[in-house]
């Protein structure tokens, strides 16, 4: 995962590759780890860092999905159960148990939702991360005891699984790059060749670090693009239809105070039609999400007014003590890559994948979920085995073992979400004292991590590193933006960048960080 090395290697290529994939996030990543396995060829190129779009961006849920459930897809309940379950035996390091609690306030609510989740349970079968039950009100203000008292007559528990979204990703681009495959990020595909039949031989990328264009050939290219899916196939074909319908999601993040404990709220139901969850994440609570259609993808979204009112009210119907707008730490917007159907809104659409190839040959696979990723791959490659005429291989990801397993990470104290490479930033912080420290007292982040995600993890910009690598934005905005300037100098000493760099860096993060700010005096000090 040194990005150098990676450059050189893929500028001395002089071979077609059997995969070129399009899109660094989930998806796309998660292709190249089950190509690269099989023993295949594989390119992949992302425009900007890994995971810089949705695939960072989610509710922090590995889950089969309560939602598809009452909606009676039942296949694709069937299919996230299991793969919940193989991430957990895959990935113990960042993947883990979480209970869900259901509280009931309505009499018919307790039977309807035991039901329901009872049969979620059956579905799991030996996959199941623990046995639904009826909780009494005493029980449940046990879980929870901010929860609001009036009315509350009990509940249902439930168990799903949580997980760090962005660092799965960067932890499967290693396991990718460990088999062999190459990975870039910071490298844009401008354009898709095309022999005489029109049929799409590769693409025309730039590395938007030192402008040097590349001339990539490839026995089949795959658009893994997400919410960008269209953009890249009218490269191969203006006329194309549109295929995604993108609608974006918004998480509000407090301090744990607001809800202690170790335990989660779903809400089935809200005004919206959509499911609610608040959710203990890295010692903070993570509120979301919302539901609404946006006519154009971007890599930084950001929130509308409403959405922000509607989850700041749904709290409030929940806890005894409403959340206001000075309590919100950070603001993240993820935004779905929903494929277009009938449906009337996009809360209804399914998470389903496609998989779909084009008259010039490309083929696009998108929808789906963060869960099923592995799934979705494997589907991918072994289309892409098919239209590139390779040799068959047989997929061996069900059972292989994620870059950072360990099978006792709590014994990593707050490098837990490392794994095994938690001992090198260890090394690190023991070679040089100063980086031992914590960048911020509000947060557990130190110097070593960024060097090592420097070193190992491809960081390039402070956004990478305070995004993606380690989770400061995301969980506190403020906090993060203080930490940037020594972030930026201890990239500079990595990267071999001057002051200016550092000054622009520092510029931009705070600008960027505006966005996840909500109250005018959180903005203000940003």
């Amino acid at each position: 995962m040194n990005r150098t090395h990676m450059l050189e290697k893929v500028s001395r290529h002089e071979k077609p590759w059997d995969m070129l994939i399009i899109g660094g996030g989930a998806t796309g990543v998660g292709i190249a780890v089950d190509a690269a396995s099989r023993g295949y060829d594989v390119l992949l190129l992302e425009q900007s860092d890994f995971g810089k779009g949705t695939s960072s961006r989610s509710t922090k849920l590995v889950h089969g999905g309560v939602r598809y459930l009452e909606q009676g897809n039942i296949s694709l309940v069937m299919e996230a159960l299991k793969e919940r379950g193989l991430l957990r035996q895959n990935a113990p390091h960042l993947v883990h148990d979480l209970a869900f609690i259901v509280p009931n306030y309505d009499w018919w609510e307790a039977p309807f939702y035991g039901m329901g989740l009872k049969v979620y349970d059956m579905l799991a079968g030996k996959f199941g991360f623990g046995q639904s039950k009826l909780l009494n009100r005493n029980e449940i203000l046990e879980e929870i005891p901010t929860l609001k008292t009036d009315g509350l007559r009990g509940g249902v528990v439930y168990y799903d699984g949580q997980f760090d979204d962005s660092r799965l990703l960067i932890n499967l681009a290693a396991t990718a790059a460990e088999y062999g495959a190459k990975l870039l990020n910071y490298v844009q595909v401008t354009a898709l060749t095309r022999d005489g039949d029109g049929y799409v031989t590769g693409a025309v990328a730039t590395d938007l670090e030192t402008g040097h264009e590349l001339k990539l050939s490839a026995r089949v290219v795959i658009n893994a693009t997400g919410a960008f899916t269209d953009n890249v196939r009218r490269m191969a074909d203006q006329s194309v239809q549109p295929m995604i319908s993108p609608s974006q999601g918004i998480h509000l993040v407090f301090d744990k105070s607001i809800m202690p404990g170790d335990s989660a709220i779903m809400v089935p139901h809200t005004s919206d039609g959509r499911v609610m969850f608040a959710i203990p994440w890295h010692d903070h609570v993570v509120v979301g999400t919302t539901d609404t259609p946006i006519e154009s993808a971007s890599l930084d979204p950001v929130p509308f007014e409403q959405e922000i009112e509607f989850i700041l009210e749904t709290a409030g119907e929940y806890l005894n003590n409403p959340p206001s707008r000075e309590d919100v730490l950070s603001v993240f917007v993820g935004i779905r890559p929903l494929v277009k159907g009938g449906a009337g809104t996009t809360a209804a659409l399914s998470r389903d994948h496609v998989i779909h190839i084009d008259n010039s040959g490309l083929l696009t696979i998108c929808g789906g979920k963060w869960t099923t990723y592995r799934h979705m791959a494997e589907d991918c490659v072994d289309h892409a085995v098919t239209l590139a005429r390779l040799d068959d291989k047989p997929c061996i990801t069900r059972n292989l073992r994620i870059h950072g397993y360990h099978e006792n990470p709590d014994l990593l104290g707050d490098l837990a979400v490392y794994g095994s490479d938690a001992l090198e930033i260890q090394e690190i912080a023991h070679d040089d004292k100063s980086l031992a420290e914590r960048l911020h007292p509000a947060l557990p982040y130190i110097g070593a991590e960024v060097v090592y995600a420097v070193r190992q993890e491809m960081a390039r910009t402070v956004d990478d590193f305070l995004s993606r690598r380690v989770r400061a934005l995301f969980l506190n905005a403020e906090a993060s933006v203080a930490m940037a300037p020594a972030v930026a100098k201890l990239m500079a000493a990595e990267l071999k960048r001057d002051d200016a760099w550092v000054d622009e860096q520092v510029a931009e993060f705070k600008q960027l960080a505006a966005k996840y700010a909500i109250t005018s005096a959180l903005t203000t000090k940003i």
